[in-house]
């Protein structure tokens, strides 16, 4: 309204013997300092781009970042993750490309369950409540458990992650369990889609530069080889990777372990090879 509309409502009610009456309460009109009436909303109410959700029944683990990312991805590409702890409990900042795409995952996840067989035995359920980020763009320093940025699979590891993969795991003789490599073997089980090159350098590139994958038949079974430049990044993804599902439903389960190869021949006649 007007100033002077505002004076003359002032004016009038000073003037008058009947007061001013809001559904039957009398109210005394006087003039504000303010100019004007703001709402303010709280960052969850303004859409964005970003989602922070929190996972209710679960502790930092029990949800892996490859589980997050397959809930969230079926509404859009995912370009970002950073999980964290904090007094609300096990959280997650998830970027999407644009406010549509993520309003699109939070009308349709909020308040609902992670489904069942993709959480850990121990925990029942994993109810989850999201509430829009003030954040536009998240800033991942590192590929780790705890963050991941699908944009840029040359991201470096975590050094933390690092210096722990490269202490060779011991089993209860002392010995060395099992001899690293930078070459991954991933036997494929419960097939109902067709695993393709491009498939799998889909899911592996997220942990770094995928130099050459092949794709072969033995024993009955699909199986595959997934070479990276260096131990470190096999290693890596070999540690997220282990019985993750390619597709929902629990379908294309890998099981990994390290290859004896430590460069591919892309002479060999695989029935599937490719060199990136």
């Amino acid at each position: 309204a007007e100033l002077s509309q505002a004076i003359s409502m002032v004016s009038y009610y000073a003037s008058s013997s009947e007061p001013a009456q809001i559904r039957g309460k009398t109210v005394y009109i006087q003039y504000s300092n303010r100019h004007e009436i703001v709402h303010n909303k709280s960052p969850g109410d303004v859409p964005g781009n970003v989602l922070l959700v929190t996972m209710e029944g679960v502790e930092a683990g029990d949800v892996s970042i490859d589980v997050i990312h397959l809930v969230f991805s079926a509404f859009g590409f995912v370009h970002k993750i950073a999980t964290f702890e904090k007094a609300a409990g096990f959280q997650a900042l998830i970027q999407f490309s644009d406010v549509e795409t993520a309003s699109a995952a939070r009308a349709q996840l909020d308040g609902r369950s992670i489904p069942r067989y993709l959480l850990p035995e121990h925990v029942k359920s994993c109810n989850l409540r999201i509430t829009y980020s003030a954040h536009t763009d998240l800033n991942i320093k590192f590929q780790s458990h705890r963050s991941r940025d699908y944009t840029n699979p040359y991201l470096p590891v975590n050094p933390t992650a690092i210096e722990g993969i490269n202490q060779p795991a011991l089993g209860p003789d002392g010995k060395k369990t099992e001899p690293e490599s930078n070459v991954l073997l991933a036997s494929i089980e419960n097939m109902q889609y067709a695993v393709t090159v491009d498939a799998l350098h889909t899911v592996f590139s997220a942990f770094g530069p995928v130099q050459k994958i092949a794709i072969f038949e033995k024993n009955g079974g699909t199986q595959a080889l997934i070479q990276y430049p260096d131990i470190t990044t096999a290693a890596v993804a070999k540690e997220a990777l282990e019985g993750h599902c390619i597709y929902d439903g629990g379908y294309c389960k890998l099981h990994l372990s390290y290859s004896r190869h430590t460069d591919l021949n892309i002479k060999v006649l695989f029935e599937l090879l490719s060199k990136y």
